[in-house]
């Protein structure tokens, strides 16, 4: 692959000697592969998504839910890209409606090797969208469903909560990406198979983060593309305020109203309550 150029981050390492700010060599790493039902119900459905979830990730968010696998080198269990590919068969005559692929950026030049081959479910792109247009493109026909979390509007939040400079223009760029690459939406009794759905978690007194997402979505994707606005924010220890605490009452209200207001209606949203531990899953190797 010669020197990592793979995303914005554009480290220049030779992941066949060492690691990037990901953390990861030119190995695949993964943590667990396994149903999971706590994606949106267009892809849980009631038999489960078959997601595999990669060690790694190229941000650096403080408040990362899944930092047991995101932060540190040499978690989870290398694999071939041909047992991958087992892994995928074994999810698939489990019942699972897609595969669903959690933070594979670092990996696109291997993953597009691995899905040359058409599975016979719908593919998960599921990342955080601070992604380069060329390497998205590398999945062309490869990937039906991108499920990007913008996560960021502003950059000033971006390079304080998760070391990533220009990540709102990045991830514009690559949203739009997506949309170029899978234009429609195809929901067939009740699971997705093709499309794009924008993800934004709510984090706790950045409201008006999250008033940007909507207006970004409502300006710009809206029609073109599914909403998902997230509340299972669930803090880690040792975050300073107001990251320590889970979006109160109020937020909710407010975020709901404003999203009311701007007549952003095609997507998901989840209740409050959603905000449990339960939807973090154990990160055992299960499934590898």
């Amino acid at each position: 692959m010669g020197n990592c150029q793979i995303c914005p981050r554009r480290c220049n390492i030779d992941r066949t000697k060492g690691v990037g700010f990901c953390k990861e060599s030119d190995t695949l790493r993964i943590s667990r592969a396994a149903l999971h039902f706590w994606e949106e119900p267009v892809i849980s459905g009631t038999k489960g998504s078959g997601t595999v979830f990669f060690c790694g990730c190229n941000l650096g968010c403080i408040f990362c839910q899944n930092r047991e696998i995101s932060t540190a080198e040499n978690n989870g269990v290398a694999v071939t890209p041909a047992r991958l590919r087992e892994i995928f068969d074994k999810l698939i005559s489990e019942g699972a409606h897609n595969i669903n692929l959690v933070t594979p950026t670092h990996y696109a030049h291997i993953l597009s090797g691995v899905l040359e081959r058409p599975l016979a479910v719908p593919v998960v792109w599921n990342s955080s969208a601070y992604e380069n247009p060329d390497t998205l493109k590398l999945l062309q026909d490869k990937v039906q469903i991108f499920l990007p979390d913008l996560k960021f509007c502003d950059d000033e939040s971006a390079e304080k909560l998760a070391g990533a400079p220009g990540y709102f223009t990045v991830a514009k760029k690559a949203i739009d990406t997506m949309i170029k690459m899978q234009p429609e939406t195809k929901i067939i009794d009740g699971i997705m198979q093709k499309g794009v759905i924008v993800r934004h978690l709510v984090l706790p007194g950045h409201i008006q983060n999250t008033k940007r997402a909507i207006d970004l979505f409502a300006a710009r994707y809206k029609g073109a593309a599914l909403f998902s606005l997230m509340f299972q924010y669930t803090p880690v220890n040792g975050l300073p305020p107001p990251l320590n605490r889970r979006v109160n009452r109020s937020e909710y209200d407010a975020v709901m109203d404003y999203l009311y207001q701007k007549n952003v209606e095609d997507g998901f949203v989840q209740e409050l309550s959603s905000a449990k531990e339960e939807y973090i899953p154990p990160f055992d190797c299960t499934g590898i």
